[in-house]
């Protein structure tokens, strides 16, 4: 037991560590309790057990380690960093505890392996279970794989990884053990229900009986697609999704979750590659040129077989390739070439990606072989191309494809053709783009008229595939030729294709192909009509795949009635007999008769007929071909009369614009308008029409017709007009499908025109092409002369810098086919600027790189090389346009780049500049065999060769996008070699690119080990550029895949990493936006050049991402030529700054509460980190997207820091027009600017803190206040940069706080700051402890939250600091505290060492030596630390606020007071700025001028007539209410008039009662504008000697008659709750103590009128509120240990008034609620600690209480006890049981007596023990000093019942004085009683002049004495001759005249305004009552006295002196005023 005793003492983590093993057992159990109880899973509590849990389950006691298992779950389930501990737990799991015999710890094992894997620790615990399967003992293996497929079944297999799994399946099916191979077999089924078929080849090797039962076992998997049950903590809306699900059990989405939860796994990624190429034959090169056909066929076999390996490690297969390429381009055995041919294609299937470089090389020798007949030569050759083209792109095919179309050899054009097809299937809408498809369709529709049925068919079957897979709206434009048979064959045929992946019906569709480039859910579903986008699509495709169609391509024609497709409107030529019938149909016969009649006139009222008829017919029903036709009749077009003319132009842009005009129609008319758009006359309407065909039928078809009629006669104006006309049309419609091609012919005929009008237009129509096309449209006339070269050239100097304008006209479309076309605009873009440089014509140049010039390049003399290169680059040079076949030159190009001679490799690298401009886009396909070379060169140690690679690479990214650089492994492969140079040179590179990508492939992440290294290079240049590089990487693959893979390198390095990823993921830049999708196309600035979309490309769905740079054909000339970075992201120009235009936020109502609601609610993440993590990021991105402008978020988030400025900039511009909105998305600005408090740039740090500054001083100015959730979510982070090292930072960061205490009460702020002091930042600590002084000095110590001494206390600490900066700052703050609240400091900050303490004291007395203006009296200090104010804060009035808009104002307001509904926000008051307003009393708000002029005027009181309120309120306000608000705002004013006139204003409502009823509902309000008032006159008013001390008594005096006057009526006075009530009463008692007020004139007069207003609170008050306020008071001054004894004493005699009045208002009372007040101060104050206090006065109050309360109710007290937690704990149960028990026969007899006194007597006579017994107790009563009071009232009432009661024995022993007293007593009682039903008035506070008024209103009845003596006693201050007493009578003792003696209607305040002194009351009446007066006076300076409190012996003089005494002042009084 000893043993026992020992340990349990320890604490829980240490007896978890405990030798015996019954400690641990007992540790682990409190850990358990311990960790299911801790709510915070960051608490630091968990970091104690961080190095335990392994231990817990490893424990060597089987008992021990069950309860070590449970609790290690509970660790890892409510654990922050349980994390932290995953590998070393999950593997003492594996080795300790699946070895057990016991299921149970094998269960909790598996448990808590799981539970890592949903705290995303997955990947670790997979790599122990994986590394457990190597365990030898067969129980640990078997439990490994009941674990991951319990964790696969569980969380799916998109969260554990198969690949690493289905690698070690094969050999545990090897195993001896049975229960190993049947848990592998299970884990193998369950492996298929993820992954299906994709499992099968990895286990084609495992023995054929068990492959037999697992194939039989996976027929029984049920085809259902598998969900994911179970979900990581990150994943919590897809696991309330699947609730969701589950409970609804709907099938409606299982479509959408089959694809969100299934992960589609390529068997290709589970195989191991194999490397072939060490295996190869060694005499593999030399036998294949064998010649003996055998020996080349054994060595083709020996590769096919290593071919057929499914997957082929990467390596450098070109020459392979290349001998296989020789062997089926020219071997004559045919046999040969079928081998050779599935040698290439299993190198491509093997490949995949990485075959794609080999491509081109081998694709035009595999199309020319399909000359050969042989089926099985042509199926090899089929399949090998079918392999290689899924590697690589149709576009890099397309010039090897198009080469071989024009064959003359059937069988080749007809193989291409169903090659193109089987290609087709495998594209999409977003990589089979126009521009891709627009050559190939050329070239099918050429064999679609060929004479070979085969080759027919062929291109038949290409084009239906190819309209399958974009929709017959997108082809229709190509096939605009062909006639309606060949059509309808090609839908035919479309219908019959089959598109891999697509859905058809219930059968689950095609299975998607193994090695498939793009995903078949892009594929289309539907033939007919736009494709419509699948989710996945949409979400691939953000800018160049089919996105929103704008306009349509050329020749895309009008547009057919709403339907099913939105095809063009073909129509046949009618034959003039059917269009005369069709028109008669619809116009009138009249119209119809006189078109061709002789008369000019009749012709032309022919012609208003046709226009109405058109413009009234129905859109379907109009012929448009008929009438056009009509039009046409003679005289037609030959009309000579101008007004017939005009009106048949209108008529045809009518017709045009109204019906479904086709081509057809158009061809009818055009010859005529081209004809008069030179007329001078009908010009205008001739331009009309075209513009109406243009959008009936499309601008290119209309531009492409126009400009060839135009130049095919010879009228120069009209080809200058037409030209005009187009040049005006394109700005109009946009530049997409615009056939510039035909244009250019064009434009040269008129560039060559003799007359210069003609000229002028075609220069000016190349400016508006200029516009979208850029510099590459200059290239089209460079062999111009030079005298027009520069015209063109001084025509596009103007363009420079514009945008083209955005589309105002387009294609017109139905409703539902606007919504079809949405598919389709970029690809129809696509087929406009993008084919500006298909334009260019190009030279094929491969005949010129023959064999010599190769060899020249080769040759191993430089000069010989040099020369070679330099003939390589004349043919280049003169060819200016080259194909991208380029023969051997690339081969021989990429061995000089490695050349010893660099003067060589920088010739090359040039030459290779001059390709990429030569070559264009076709560049792409050379980019692996050339590009990555160059990328080698970075590595170069010299300077001018590592530039010049960059810049040879920056031409060629130009040209090729990025995409392409990043796929495949290459740039991994670079980045391995440990080359420096290579390294920092790449990663800039890469640095710099890739922000600029929307997407980017997959491949990239190989790089991501390779950047690790780079981080921890020994080269510095190389970690920076690494480190700069990471959040650019981290920008696409994302921070959680980062951190995956650096959670596989070391853990030196992990650590390192893993911080290095923290840093980037801050400063991680935003996705550059897509373009915006303008529906025109046009508005889109010159950095995207053009107006239509997407850059010009192949490549699809990476147009803009991997062309950044601008060079894209259509603009990036245009951006050379502005001088601008072509990095421009496309969405900018004239669109982008008219948005900018708009408002910046948006103003959402009640956004911001619910934002504040979800955190509040956990649904969102709260605002709460130490550096900011992605999802906080994400988090607000989301939450801004509804309420910032979107080119503002985007800037905002963009990685460049000049952006941030910017925006802010903007931010700054609106903050005055848009303030509320800003306000309304306030918290959104304040977190984002704690973003920017992470960045390291001062820049933007300046720049916030600058708006930050006119931010908080416009919501101050608007009184708005912030909320808890936007202070908590800003503040801690702005406290953060105190510590900034740049003092211009930290001064603003001052400022700004000094700010926020205006919109945030200063009392928070002080916790925040007194975290701040706790940083490790030296600056930071004396900055925070600075603030907090300065907070302490303007608000008192009531900021210091949650006590003054915790707070003192941790300020001290810092006193012993090392900084020197920190221990000033800290004793400056002490010394702030010191001078707030003196001496007391010492025990607020507790001890201290003698060092410290002695530095403290040399700092206080050098403080007091600069600043004599001591601190106030020592003796009021202390009550200056009033207790925290109880009610809410108030917030200040506006400054500006027009009265005229305060409703709506308050309307606008939002309300957080609580309890105070009727409060609007305007006119609450902020407590803290009000009291601390000391110097700024100017900068108040004017006071709103109310005519007061009628209440100067004296009142006369009894009045009946009662005025109304001042009628200025009506005017002013809408309601009453609003009025009261605002005159109660301006009670608490920092000025005193203006106070005083509010309180004058109140006063006027408060003494009618009629109108009093109105400040119903506003008493707490008014109460707590006073009090607030009182404090700011107590510490401020009084201490100013600038201010007149009568102006502060009058302030006093106006204060105390409202308080009178609304304490009169009872029911308002009981509206005051207990909390105001409890400072209103201390605000009094501070009062009444202040000794300051006596050196004011009559302050002993208005400390009496305090005391007779403190009784009529302690009366009128609602008993329960006002008891409870008392004993809370008395609580908080007895804790307040430097508080005045006096204060305590004085709440006490308040307390034994109110227990006097306990008989009458104890059924009112809610004792349940007193009791849990008395409960909590005897909390606070037991009983010992009470009666250890200096006097027992309060431990008896207290007792006298209960006693009373006990005599009262009996034991019935003790069921009022029900508000009191754990009563039986409770020290007053106990008591008030003892005080029940006792009371005994004397507790009878007083309830007795109570009964007699409430109801009739029981009995008429008592005996005489009883009545003996009474009596004593009575005189008792009267004899003590407490009790004095009441026992005068009893017996007073005692002689009442029994008038004949004799109390002459007991007075007889009692001495003269006694007995007077006793008479007396009884004698004011009677007094009092007697006036109780009498017109009362009550003491008149005191003026400049003694008060008079109508004295006579009473009716005449007398007055009574005590008026009188009030009076003399004002007569007697005001000469002098009053003693300075302090009036505390009333309360204490006995009680004045003027506690009882109060007048109904009294002197209205406004007379205090009067600068006129009022007449002298008449003192006559005096004399005549000074008998009365006589004992009155004396009992009144006995209370007056302090130690009145016994019976007065003490008194020297006798009553007839005192009576004396006063006639003889009076007299002197009297003769002084005379």
């Amino acid at each position: 037991m000893g043993d026992d005793s020992e340990w349990m003492k320890l604490p829980v983590d240490q007896k978890c560590e405990h030798k015996v093993w019954k400690a641990r057992l007992s540790g682990y159990e409190e850990a358990l309790k311990l960790f299911q109880r801790i709510e915070d899973e960051k608490s630091p509590e968990w970091g104690k057990y961080l190095g335990l849990i392994k231990k817990f389950v490893t424990d060597s006691n089987v008992v021990a380690q069950l309860k070590g298992l449970e609790t290690a779950l509970a660790f890892v389930m409510n654990a922050h960093i349980a994390g932290k501990t995953t590998g070393e737990v999950t593997s003492g799991v594996i080795t300790k505890v699946f070895n057990q015999p016991k299921a149970r710890a094998k269960e909790l094992g598996l448990e808590i392996c799981l539970m890592y894997i949903e705290i995303e620790k997955a990947e670790v615990v997979q790599d122990e279970l994986l590394k457990g399967l190597e365990n030898k003992n067969p129980k640990v293996v078997v439990a490994c794989l009941e674990a991951l497929r319990k964790a696969l079944s569980e969380f799916g297999s998109k969260i554990v990884t198969l690949k690493p799994v289905v690698k070690v399946l094969p050999k545990q099916f090897e195993s001896r053990e049975k229960a190993v191979r049947d848990e592998a077999k299970l884990l193998a089924i369950e492996i298929f229900r993820w992954i299906r078929d994709a499992l099968r080849p990895p286990l084609q090797g495992i023995n054929s009986v068990q492959l037999k039962d697992l194939e039989e076992e996976w027929v029984k998997v049920p085809t259902a697609a598998p969900k994911q049950t179970r979900f990581l903590r990150s994943q919590q809306d897809l696991k309330a999704k699947f609730e969701q699900h589950q409970a609804n059990k709907g099938d409606e989405v299982d479509g959408e979750e089959e694809e969100d939860t299934v992960v589609v796994v390529d068997p290709y990624e589970l195989l191991e590659a194999v490397d072939i190429l060490a295996k190869l034959p060694k005499d593999f090169y030399e036998k294949i040129e064998a010649k003996k056909w055998q020996e080349r066929k054994e060595t083709l076999e020996a590769v096919e077989t290593l071919a057929k390996n499914p997957k082929l490690e990467a390596g450098d297969y070109g020459d392979l390739v290349r001998a296989l390429k020789k062997v089926v381009g020219k071997d004559a055995n045919v046999m040969l070439v079928t081998l050779a041919a599935k040698c290439l294609a299993g190198l491509a299937s093997g490949l995949r990606k990485k075959f794609g470089t080999h491509a081109t090389l081998v694709v035009s020798t595999i199309l020319e072989k399909f000359k050969e007949k042989k089926p099985q030569v042509v199926q090899a050759l089929q399949e090998a191309i079918d392999a290689i083209f899924l590697t690589t792109t149709l576009q890099n095919l397309s010039e090897d494809i198009l080469g071989v179309m024009d064959n003359k050899n059937p069988s080749i054009k007809q193989q291409a053709s169903l090659f193109l097809a089987r290609a087709f299937r495998h594209c999409t809408q977003a990589t089979l783009s126009k521009s891709v498809l627009k050559p190939f369709c050329a070239a099918l529709l050429k064999q679609v008229n060929d004479s070979a049925l085969e080759v027919r068919d062929a291109a038949f079957e290409a084009l239906g595939t190819a309209m399958k897979v974009i929709g017959e709206k997108a082809v229709n434009p190509f096939l605009a030729d062909l006639d309606k048979l060949k059509l309808d064959k090609i839908k035919e045929c479309a219908d019959k294709v089959e598109l891999p992946g697509a859905k058809r019906g219930a059968s689950g569709g095609d299975k998607k192909p193994a090695a498939k480039a793009p995903p078949p859910s892009e594929a289309p579903s539907k033939s007919s009509g736009p494709p419509k986008k699948t989710p996945a699509a949409a979400a691939s495709k953000p800018s160049a795949g089919p996105s929103k169609k704008g306009k349509p391509a050329a020749a895309s024609g009008a547009k057919a009635k709403k339907g099913v497709e939105a095809k063009e409107i073909i129509e046949t030529e009618l034959a003039i007999e059917v269009c005369e019938q069709r028109a008669a149909l619809v116009l009138p016969a009249s119209c119809l008769e006189h078109l061709d009649s002789a008369n000019w006139k009749e012709r032309l009222a022919s012609m208003e007929e046709f226009q109405k008829a058109v413009e009234t017919m129905d859109k379907i029903e109009m012929p448009c071909q008929a009438l056009v036709r009509m039009l046409a009749k003679k005289p037609g077009w030959k009309e000579t009369n101008f007004q017939v003319m005009q009106m048949k132009l209108r008529v045809v842009a009518i017709i045009a614009q109204r019906g479904q005009f086709s081509k057809t129609s158009a061809s009818v008319v055009l010859e005529c308008l081209v004809d008069k758009v030179g007329d001078v006359k009908c010009g205008g309407n001739a331009k009309e029409g075209l513009t109406a065909i243009g959008e009936s039928c499309s601008l290119p078809w209309t531009a492409e017709q126009l400009v060839s009629l135009a130049f095919a006669q010879k009228n120069p104006k009209n080809q200058s007009e037409s030209l005009n006309w187009l040049a005006n049309a394109m700005k109009e419609f946009g530049f997409a499908g615009i056939n510039v091609k035909a244009f250019i012919n064009n434009v040269k005929i008129a560039l060559g025109a003799t007359n210069p009008a003609v000229r002028i237009s075609a220069i000016a129509l190349l400016g508006v092409m200029y516009l979208y096309m850029g510099a590459p449209l200059r290239m089209f006339f460079e062999d111009e002369k030079p005298a027009l070269l520069s015209q063109i050239d001084a025509e596009f100097e103007k363009m420079q810098g514009q945008s083209p304008p955005a589309a105002t006209r387009g294609t017109r479309k139905s409703g539902p086919e606007a919504d079809g076309d949405d598919g389709d605009e970029p690809e129809e873009d696509a087929a406009g600027p993008p084919d500006i440089m298909d334009l260019l014509p190009r030279t094929d140049i491969s005949d010129k790189i023959n064999c010599d010039l190769v060899s020249k390049i080769g040759d191993k003399n430089w000069k010989i090389r040099k020369e070679g290169l330099d003939e390589a680059a004349a043919i280049i040079s003169e060819a200016k346009f080259i194909t991208a076949n380029i023969g051997d030159l690339s081969l021989a190009l990429k061995g000089r780049l490695n050349d010893s001679n660099k003067i060589l490799v920088l010739q090359t690298l040039t030459m290779l500049q001059q390709l990429a401009t030569a070559m264009g886009p076709g560049l792409k396909q050379h980019i692996k065999p050339l590009g990555i070379p160059i990328i080698t060169v970075l590595g170069d140690s010299k300077a001018n060769v590592r530039a010049a690679a960059l810049a040879t690479l920056q031409a060629w990214v130009e040209q090729t996008g990025m995409k392409d650089w990043l796929e495949g492994d290459d740039m991994s492969e670079e980045l391995k070699r440990e080359n420096p140079f290579l390294r920092q040179e790449l990663l800039g590179w890469l640095a710099e690119k890739l922000p600029n990508m929307r997407t980017v492939p997959g491949d990239l992440m190989q790089c991501v080990p390779q950047l690790f290294a780079c981080l921890e290079d020994r080269n510095g240049d190389v970690r920076k550029k690494a480190q700069d590089a990471l959040p650019m990487f981290m920008m696409h693959l994302g921070f959680d895949k980062m951190t995956k893979a650096a959670g596989k390198l070391k853990p030196a390095s992990k650590d390192q990493v893993s911080g290095m990823l923290e840093k980037a993921r801050a400063v991680m830049p935003a996705k550059p936006a897509a373009p915006s999708k303008a529906g025109d196309g046009a508005g889109k600035a010159p950095g995207s050049k053009a107006a239509a979309g997407p850059r010009p490309q192949a490549s699809g769905d990476d147009a803009t991402d991997s062309k950044p740079e601008g060079k894209k054909i259509r603009g990036g000339g245009a951006a050379a030529k502005r001088g601008t970075p072509g990095k421009k992201p496309a969405a900018k120009g004239m669109k982008e700054e008219e948005d900018r235009s708009g408002p910046i936020f948006t103003l959402i109502p009640n956004a911001k509460e619910q934002r504040s609601k979800e955190e509040k609610q956990l649904k969102i993440l709260k605002w709460n980190f130490t550096t900011p993590r992605d999802e906080y990021l994400d988090q607000l991105k989301a939450q801004m997207s509804t309420c910032f402008a979107k080119w503002l978020q985007d800037e905002i988030f963009h990685f460049d820091f000049q952006r941030h400025v910017k925006a802010i900039g903007v931010m700054m511009e609106r903050l005055e027009s848009e303030s509320e909105a800003t306000i309304g998305c306030l918290d959104l600005i304040l977190k984002w600017f704690t973003l920017r408090f992470f960045d390291t740039n001062t820049t933007v740090l300046m720049k916030v803190l600058e708006y930050l500054k006119l931010l908080f001083a416009m919501l101050s100015a608007q009184g708005f206040h912030l909320s808890e959730y936007e202070a908590s979510s800003f503040v801690p982070y702005l406290i953060l940069k105190m510590g900034e090292s740049k003092d211009g930072v930290r001064k603003d960061v001052r400022t700004i706080l000094t700010l926020l205490c205006k919109v945030y009460p200063a009392a928070k702020v002080f916790p925040l700051l007194m975290d701040g002091t706790k940083s490790k930042n030296s600056k930071q600590r004396s900055e925070c402890l600075e603030e907090l002084g300065l907070l302490i000095e303007g608000n008192g110590l009531t900021v210091c939250q949650p006590t003054p001494a915790k707070c003192l206390k941790e300020i001290a600490v810092h006193i012993g600091d090392r900084d020197t900066s920190v221990r000033n700052a800290a004793l400056n703050t002490v010394v702030a505290v010191y001078n707030v609240c003196g001496e007391q400091v010492y025990k607020l900050i507790g001890n201290l060492s003698e060092k410290e303490m002695s530095m403290l004291e040399e700092r206080i007395k050098r403080s007091a030596k600069k600043t004599p203006a001591a601190a106030p009296a020592k003796q009021s200090a202390p009550e200056r630390t009033q207790p925290p104010n109880s009610t809410a804060t108030f917030l200040r009035k506006p400054a500006q606020e027009d009265p005229n808009k305060l409703n709506q104002a308050r309307q606008n307001a939002q309300h957080n007071e609580p309890s105070h509904p009727s409060i609007p926000r305007e006119f609450q008051l902020d407590l803290d700025m009000i009291e601390t307003d000391q110097g700024r009393v100017g900068d108040l708000p004017d006071l709103v001028q109310h005519k007061l002029e009628e209440l100067l005027e004296p009142i006369v009181m009894p009045e009946p007539k009662m005025r109304s309120v001042s009628p200025h309120y009506d005017e002013l306000h809408n309601s009453t209410a609003s009025t009261i608000n605002f005159v109660i705002s301006q009670v608490a004013s920092g000025d005193i008039n203006t106070s005083i006139q509010a309180l004058a204003q109140i006063d006027e409502v408060l003494r009618q009662e009629d109108k009093a009823e109105v400040m119903s509902g506003h008493i707490d309000q008014f109460l707590i504008a006073t009090f607030m008032q009182l404090r700011l006159t107590y510490n401020t008013h009084m201490a100013d000697e600038r201010l007149d001390k009568k102006d502060i008594f009058k302030l006093y005096s106006c204060i105390i008659g409202n308080m009178l006057s609304l304490f009169f009526m009872e029911s308002l006075a009981r509206e005051a709750s207990m909390g105001v009530l409890k400072d209103l009463m201390h605000g009094l008692i501070t009062l009444m103590l202040d000794g300051r007020v006596e050196d004011i004139e009559d302050g002993q007069q208005l400390i009496r009128s305090v005391n007779l207003l403190m009784v009529r609170v302690l009366e009128r008050s609602d008993q329960t509120n006002i008891l409870s306020a008392l004993l809370v008071l008395l609580q908080d001054s007895l804790i307040t240990t430097g508080g005045s004894p006096m204060f305590s004493e004085l709440v006490m005699k308040c307390l034994w008034r109110m227990i006097r009045y306990l008989p009458e208002s104890i059924n009112s009372i809610n004792l349940d609620r007193i009791l849990l007040d008395v409960h909590n101060f005897m909390k606070v104050f037991p009983k010992d600690k009470l009666k250890q206090l200096k006097s027992d006065v309060p431990h008896r109050t207290l007792k006298t209480l209960l006693h009373t309360l006990c005599k009262l109710t009996g034991a019935k007290i003790l069921d009022h006890l029900s508000m009191i937690e754990n009563r039986n704990e409770s020290e007053l149960e106990a008591h008030l049981r003892r005080v029940v028990k006792h009371s005994g026969n004397l507790s009878g007899i007083k309830s007795d007596r109570g009964n007699e006194k409430s109801g009739p007597r029981t009995e008429d006579r008592m005996s005489k023990a009883k009545v003996s017994d009474i009596l004593s107790e009575i005189f008792k009563k009267i004899g003590s000093k407490e009790n004095t009071k009441e026992g005068l009232t009893e017996l007073y009432e005692y002689k009442q019942q029994y008038s004949d009661a004799d109390l002459e024995p007991f007075l007889r022993n009692t001495s003269q004085f006694f007995q007077s007293y006793v008479e007396r007593g009884l004698r004011m009682i009677e007094s009092e009683r007697e006036g109780k039903g009498r017109i009362q008035t009550t003491a008149v506070i005191p003026q400049h002049g003694v008060d008079s008024g109508p004295l006579g209103g009473n009716n005449g009845e007398d007055l009574k004495p005590a008026m009188y003596y009030e009076r003399l006693k004002i007569l007697r201050q005001r000469k002098g001759l009053e003693n300075h007493t302090k009036g505390l009578g009333g309360v204490g003792g006995v009680g004045g005249p003027e506690d009882e003696q109060q007048q109904q209607q009294r002197l209205p305040i406004s007379s205090l305004l009067s600068p006129k002194p009022p007449v002298a009351s008449s003192t006559d009446m005096l004399q005549s009552k000074l008998s009365q007066l006589k004992e009155s006076r004396e009992l009144y300076q006995q209370e007056l006295s302090p130690h009145g409190h016994s019976p007065p012996r003490g008194r020297s003089a006798s009553p007839s002196a005192n009576l004396d005494d006063l006639k003889k002042r009076l007299e002197r009084i009297k003769s002084n005023r005379q």
